[in-house]
């Protein structure tokens, strides 16, 4: 690390370059051969990256939105006449097949979005694509409320609306990550998770203002569906006037309109340091991509063959598996269901749940850097834990459940319990899980492996959905006791099998697992130079820039991206191998 230096500007809201500069007395990790690029300092934030954030994680919001919405539907007394069915007492209902479809359609039609937004995506580029889904899913919130009678029309336009959703939950993400500067991309991400929280809470304060002012009319679930069009035109229309991402753009051969926008987002002029090396690190992946051989299946089958790659993905589509049996959705879902039942408004309620799921997403935010993933997830899976062991036992031991008005204290003590547990999700599991699976995976197998384990993630969620109505038919709030179940096994997964990532590179993490270093003292491990991770991530085949340059026959290009070095005048090699991340995400904070 560069000494530290007296700089203008706010703490933290710089970058200096001082170690790579070779003209700096300072410079302790340098290349001889970039001694004329600017080394110059960077802001942290610029207007661009600020307005990137902002508009592309609308496609969050979308999501969370259209999430959070269902729940109150439920109880609409115009929702239910309509699509409904006559109960023994003849009043509208809903059974639990027809409920559980209703809502658990959704992420069937998200799980196929996901998987056909990649190949779209690398056709037409990742800035219309998001248009593209914006539209698809207009048009399935135009079939829901078209809607009179025929509840499978709601049904099936949760699915077509679910193309959209799980389409821009796969492309937002990507034009994140592929667009913004390394020293915020995590920033960025985590800003996708806070919007989605927030469209699950502000669907719940719709819910409530049309309960209130039209409960009795269409317009009350129609003006709630609508709505959503908004989000979807500023997405759809403001991602136009955005640039394509660095990386598709130097795909297809627009070179000079990636480094454009490099500079943009940046802030910083053709020449600096930070521009150089990532236009580097996207020529290097262009090229080990032309070098791969062999089509989709015989690269997942050298997925699984690699070393503790399978490892990996088991990890990865458990923690996205526990993160659904948390049972969060449990409550976004049923909630208004859940605590009509105790007599108690069930709007507010929601409104207080989604609430503190949305404000305690800042804190989330906060603990993943400073305290750890595995501290964070096992105090998390033992919060929620007793959260649920409470909210159980009270709801079946002492809920009232044929009166409930006789037991109020017990109603209330569900609610206060139910707000604890989703404190709990919030600032542990409902944003970390994400992040993890993010540096998880060896480069190589990255987008491969985020794809299998968010299709976990959606797979339990449609599970969780549809059976849900009828497990709680069944056993009540005995239910509970299954998350509380999980929510145990999960802070057992990450105890034994977790490695603590905070404060380490992509490669460090990636050298940790080749290496089988135990999870428990995960945390206080060294990591070897960058010539030895390098040479065993080579060896192991999980670094797909160093594998394919190392067996190149160009000794130019194995010398430019695999880490070997230039020679000094003094005739010493000088080593870089695959230039570390400390190179490629370019930059001390301080």
């Amino acid at each position: 690390m560069a000494p530290k230096m007296k700089k203008p500007g706010m703490p933290g809201m710089t970058i200096y370059f001082d170690q790579y500069n070779p003209n700096d007395e300072k410079g302790t990790d340098v290349r001889r051969s970039l001694a004329d690029l600017d080394y110059s300092p960077l802001k942290r934030l610029t207007g661009q990256s600020i307005a990137m954030a902002m508009l592309v994680s609308m496609g969050g919001l979308i999501f969370g939105y259209d999430t959070g919405q269902i729940s109150g539907f439920l109880e609409l007394p115009d929702f239910l006449e309509r699509f409904g069915q006559p109960g023994p007492d003849g009043e509208a209902q809903f059974s639990n097949v027809r409920s559980g479809l209703i809502v658990a359609m959704l992420s069937i039609g998200t799980l196929i979005g996901a998987l056909a937004a990649a190949p779209i995506a690398d056709r037409m580029g990742r800035r219309l694509s998001i248009s593209l889904w914006c539209f698809v899913c207009g048009i399935g919130f135009l079939v829901q409320i078209t809607a009179f009678h025929a509840w499978y029309q709601i049904m099936i336009g949760r699915i077509i609306a679910g193309f959209g959703v799980g389409a821009l939950s796969l492309l937002v993400p990507m034009y994140q990550a592929e667009t913004a500067p390394p020293w915020i991309r995590g920033a960025m991400v985590c800003t996708y998770q806070l919007f989605i929280t927030l469209g699950i809470f502000l669907a719940a304060c719709f819910n409530f203002g049309v309960y209130e002012h039209q409960r009795n009319s269409s317009a009350s679930w129609r003006i709630v569906i609508g709505v959503g069009y908004a989000f979807l035109i500023i997405l759809g229309v403001g991602i136009i006037f955005f640039p394509e991402t660095p990386r598709y753009a130097y795909r297809v051969g627009r070179k000079e309109e990636a480094k454009e926008t490099l500079c943009k987002v940046y802030g910083a002029p053709p020449n600096h340091y930070s521009i150089y090396t990532q236009m580097e690190e996207i020529e290097a992946k262009f090229i080990s991509e032309k070098h791969i051989k062999g089509g989709p299946l015989s690269e997942m089958a050298s997925m699984l063959r690699a070393p503790r790659v399978a490892h990996r993905l088991a990890l990865g589509m458990g923690l996205q598996m526990f993160q659904q049996l948390t049972g969060a959705n449990y409550f976004f879902y049923y909630g208004t269901t859940i605590f009509q039942s105790v007599q108690i408004n069930s709007y507010v309620t929601q409104m207080i749940l989604n609430g503190i799921n949305f404000g305690s997403t800042f804190i989330g935010l906060y603990i993943v850097e400073h305290y750890g993933r595995r501290k964070s997830l096992i105090f998390g899976s033992i919060w929620m834990f007793c959260c649920f062991l409470v909210f159980a036992s009270v709801g079946h031991f002492s809920l009232d459940q044929t009166d409930p008005t006789r037991t109020p204290q017990a109603g209330i003590t569900l609610i206060c319990f139910a707000s604890f547990f989703i404190w709990g999700y919030a600032i542990t599991w409902g944003p970390q899980v994400w992040a993890l699976i993010s540096e998880l995976f060896p480069s190589r197998y990255r987008a491969k492996g985020m794809a299998l384990s968010t299709a976990s993630n959606w797979m339990w969620n449609f599970l969780l959905a549809f059976f849900t109505p009828f497990i709680t038919g069944a056993i009540d709030f005995r239910y509970g006791y299954v998350f509380a179940a999980c929510n145990f096994m999960g802070g057992l997964i990450v105890y034994f099998f977790l490695i603590e990532g905070q404060g380490r590179t992509l490669e460090e993490i990636d050298t940790m697992y080749l290496e089988k270093v135990s999870p428990m003292k995960s945390s206080k491990w060294v990591p070897p130079s960058a010539e030895d991770m390098a040479r065993i991530r080579r060896q192991a085949g999980t670094d797909e820039t160093a594998a394919v340059m190392n067996n190149s026959d160009d000794v130019e290009q194995r010398g430019t991206f695999s880490g070997e070095t230039e020679r000094g005048s003094d005739g010493m090699m000088r080593k870089h191998e695959d230039e570390t991340v400390q190179h490629r995400e370019g930059g001390v904070i301080r």
